[in-house]
Formats: C-alpha cells, sequence, structure tokens
C-alpha cells in the first residue's frame, strides 16, 4: 500500500469532536453558570457534596444503562430492581433473624438472576428489550408492594439497624466523610470508581469492543464472532450489580424501605445516559458522559432549591436540557463526521 492512499493522522480538534460527552460537558458549564448567577448559595463550599451526592444516586445507575444503550438495548425495569433488591435485603434479614450481611448476599444473587433473566429472555425470545423490561418493572412493581404488605403487613419495611452487621454494612453502603464544610456521602466514591471501571471495559478490553460492535450493528458482529448475546446479557447483569448497590445504600441510609419507590427513576438512568451522549440506536456513548449527565442533574435538582424556584420545574428543566442535549449531540457528530 502506498503511502498516500493512507488516512492522514486526525489532529486534536477532530479527536475533541468525536467525543461522545463533549456535548454534555459544554451542557454541564452552561447549566453552573446559570445557576451560579441565579443563587449565591449554588456555589458555597458546603452545595458541593448535597450537589455531588444527588448527581451519585443517579449516576451508579446511568453508568450501566449507558452500557446498556450503547449495546443497543433499554432496561425499563432498572428504577424498581434498586427498590427490589433493598426489600430483598431488608426482609430475608428480618423474618430469617439473620445477620444484615446473609440479606445483602442474598439480595446480590436475586438480583443478579433478575438482571440474568432480562438479558436471557431478550436473547431467547428476540422480543424488543422495551418489551421485555416493561413487563420485568411491570412484575417487580406488583411484586413489591404486594410481597411488602403479606409479609410485613404494611407498604414498608421493618426497622433492622439494630441487628448484627447493620453498622459495617452501612459503613459500606451509607457511610460519609466530612472534609472542611464538605459532606461527602460513599456514593460518590462508587460513583467514581464506577465510571473509572467501565471507562477501562470500554476502552481497553475486548468487551468493550463486544459492546459498541453489539449495539451498532449485531448481525455484523455476529459474523466476526462477537458473542452478542453472551455480551447482552452481561450488560443486563450490570445493570443488576449496580442496582444492588444503589439498593443496599437506600437501605442502610433510612433503615427501611417504601414498597412504592423507585417508580420512574430508569427515566432518570436514561436520560443522564442520552444527555452523556449516549445514542438511541446504540453504538455510541461513553461511561464519562452518563456521569456528566448525572452531574447536570444534580445540579439541576438542587440549583432549583437554591435559586428558591418551584420545584415542580424541575421535569421541565430537565426535558428541555434533554432536548437540547440530544441536539447537541447530533450536531457535534455531524461535525466528527464531516471532519473525518
Amino acid at each position: 500500500m502506498s503511502a498516500d492512499t493512507l488516512l492522514p493522522p486526525r489532529g486534536p480538534a477532530q479527536r475533541l469532536l468525536g467525543r461522545p460527552e463533549l456535548g454534555a460537558v459544554v451542557g454541564a458549564a452552561a447549566v453552573f453558570v446559570f445557576f451560579a448567577v441565579s443563587a449565591d448559595s449554588f456555589v458555597r463550599p458546603e452545595s458541593l457534596g448535597t450537589i455531588l451526592y444527588a448527581a451519585s444516586t443517579i449516576g451508579i445507575m446511568a453508568v450501566p444503562v449507558a452500557l446498556l444503550m450503547i449495546g443497543g438495548e433499554f432496561d425499563l425495569s432498572a428504577g424498581v430492581l434498586v427498590t427490589s433488591s433493598a426489600l430483598v435485603s431488608s426482609m430475608f434479614s428480618y423474618q430469617m433473624t439473620a445477620n444484615a450481611w446473609v440479606g445483602v448476599g442474598v439480595s446480590l444473587l436475586t438480583t443478579l438472576a433478575i438482571g440474568f433473566l432480562n438479558g436471557y429472555l431478550l436473547v431467547r425470545t428476540k422480543l424488543p428489550s422495551f418489551i421485555v423490561t416493561l413487563g420485568t418493572f411491570l412484575m417487580l412493581t406488583g411484586a413489591n408492594l404486594g410481597l411488602t404488605k403479606l409479609i410485613d403487613g404494611t407498604v414498608s419495611t421493618k426497622s433492622i439497624a439494630d441487628m448484627e452487621g447493620f453498622s459495617s454494612a452501612r459503613a459500606l453502603f451509607a457511610s460519609h466523610l466530612t472534609i472542611g464544610d464538605v459532606d461527602l456521602q460513599v456514593t460518590i466514591a462508587w460513583w467514581v470508581a464506577l465510571v473509572a471501571l467501565a471507562t477501562w471495559v470500554l476502552l481497553r478490553t475486548r468487551a468493550g469492543n463486544w459492546i459498541f460492535a453489539s449495539g451498532g450493528n449485531p448481525d455484523a458482529a455476529r459474523a466476526v464472532g462477537v458473542p452478542v448475546a453472551r455480551t447482552k446479557i452481561g450488560l443486563y447483569m450490570a445493570v443488576a450489580l449496580c442496582a444492588w448497590i444503589s439498593g443496599q445504600h437506600l437501605l442502610f441510609s433510612f433503615d427501611v424501605v417504601q414498597s412504592g419507590e423507585g417508580v420512574g427513576n430508569e427515566f432518570l438512568y436514561i436520560i443522564a445516559a442520552v444527555i452523556g451522549g449516549c445514542l438511541m440506536t446504540g453504538g455510541h456513548g461513553s461511561a464519562i458522559g452518563s456521569a456528566v449527565g448525572a452531574f447536570i442533574f444534580g445540579m439541576t435538582s438542587k440549583g432549583i432549591v437554591y435559586a428558591q424556584w418551584n420545584p415542580d420545574w424541575f421535569k421541565f428543566f430537565l426535558g428541555a436540557m434533554l432536548l437540547l442535549a440530544t441536539l447537541l449531540n447530533a450536531w457535534v457528530r455531524k461535525r466528527a463526521e464531516a471532519a473525518k
């Protein structure tokens, strides 16, 4: 091959335009400036911990949801699965009078099994992920409420705060550290670790190539030996693993769990991923972008409070950011493709 047939190397500007999270970073800067001007308390050091905590509760789940979307699928059961994980852990520990860690372990196995079931049904039935996970969403929503009422007699679980192992489990899933005026929850550390791990998987491992290939063109991926079915099942189990982490945080933060929680949160995870650059069609996105999308969520949810606006406007701002981010991401991607 002659030298003049080789593609020219991409410059820094072209590589920057090709990053899926570029639009989200621009959006995050705009949101920060907007609320910094609108509310003086927004830029105070003590507000940082509150904003990061709100972002981390969404960001922990936005990471695997982003990977799943890159792989070309959705999970509408992710929100209630968080609550299911907390309920299993709480009720098993209380009813069996077991160490709290036994309930945590049983919850992990149960949650992973649900994630596996989602992925297995998807690849075996060939049904759209929207239908498969909508069915799981409805079943889990009913089971959360029905089983909690059947076992505990109310819509909430009994407190397990006095059980053996509770303090050590709380230290892992719901502790916090105060640095100066900033109170940092342990969920922030979980979030950062998951973003770093997911980024490494996407950019430095064979599994990352499989995820992009499965979402971009699954038929072509199968033709070259990519285990598309195993990849998709693994992605659903990754969502389940992070739902377990979030569920344990929910339980050990408040001692009890309300069985109706979590409904609707799946849309927040998807919104964070889309704002972060994930395409609805799959094959494009990043874990870092999902983190930026979750950070935008945290700034918006708390910025409205600091600005003393009516919180009813929150979803309006979230919807507007979703549309603007999608349009900006599409424009950036077109520019990047034109620059190739």
